[in-house]
């Protein structure tokens, strides 16, 4: 279980702060898949990378299966984040290193024996699909394809954990739909608790148990996700899902107007025949 506990968060100091999150209470229950849905701004990402501690909460507390992270020396950090995976929207693989070795990576770091790592990071790839492609380079790889090395990767050390920050981002609508397709499952097979940051309702209303909308950086909505879609109660979401509706209807009405005129020139060229 993840608790987060009046979590604050600012950059700079005195009058020049910045307060990127604005009290933080979040109770993320083991074995859900959890979404933070948000704008570009809203504050999402500096939630989530307080989460791990690659930043420093300015106050609050940050509870992990009863442990408090937030107060945890920067000499033991490394030990906390062997259960706190992490994936992001650039994939961060090593260019120089193998699908193989990449995956091997955090376990190199804890000086896991070599036939160990290896046979664990056989497994993983297995598991995302790319068992043949141990031996390949990310830049022989698909946006898809080093996504799945990254799930591999965040994985090695068995997290209990994983955090995904915009993970399908750069990815296109079918890629995007195998990804979660995979971390769906991950979640479910490995009891994984998942953590989605995403700007995408598509996203969150496919994977997401619950979610919280955050802007401003404070948490302004909560709920079921369904519930929550169905009966909208800020405006930012109310915004968002009207906008989701006028971009659907959009790119509905270019489809019909598509297929009307390759069904228009389908019947002038029989008519030539």
């Amino acid at each position: 279980m993840i608790q987060i506990e009046h979590l604050h968060k600012s950059y700079g100091k005195g009058s020049k702060a910045n307060e990127a999150l604005h009290d933080i209470n979040l109770t993320i229950e083991s074995g859900e898949v959890f979404g933070i849905l948000g704008s570009s701004g809203a504050g999402k990402s500096s939630l989530v990378r307080c989460m791990n501690l690659l930043e420093r909460p300015t106050s609050g507390k940050i509870i992990i299966d009863g442990n408090d992270i937030s107060e945890v020396k920067d000499k033991e950090l490394a030990k906390v984040r062997t259960n706190i995976g992490m994936i992001f929207q650039n994939f961060s693989l090593f260019q120089q290193r193998t699908v193989l070795r990449n995956v091997t990576f955090p376990l190199e770091l804890n000086h896991t024996a070599k036939k160990e790592r290896e046979e664990r990071a056989n497994y993983l790839l297995d598991l995302v699909g790319l068992k043949d492609f141990a031996n390949r380079y990310p830049s022989q790889l698909s946006g898809g394809q080093q996504q799945r090395v990254a799930i591999a990767r965040a994985l090695a050390n068995n997290p209990s954990i994983m955090l995904c920050d915009e993970a399908t981002s750069a990815l296109d609508s079918t890629t995007t739909a195998q990804i979660l397709d995979l971390l769906r499952r991950i979640n479910r097979e490995l009891n994984v608790t998942l953590v989605i940051i995403t700007h995408s309702l598509s996203v969150a209303r496919n994977i997401c148990d619950r979610v919280a909308m955050i802007d401003g950086g404070r948490i302004v909505e909560l709920g079921d996700t369904d519930t929550l879609f169905a009966n909208p109660q800020s405006d930012i979401l109310r915004t968002l899902i009207a906008d989701e509706k006028q971009e659907n209807h959009r790119a509905k009405t270019t489809n019909t107007l598509a297929n009307e005129a390759t069904d228009a020139q389908t019947s002038a060229l029989n008519e030539v025949k």
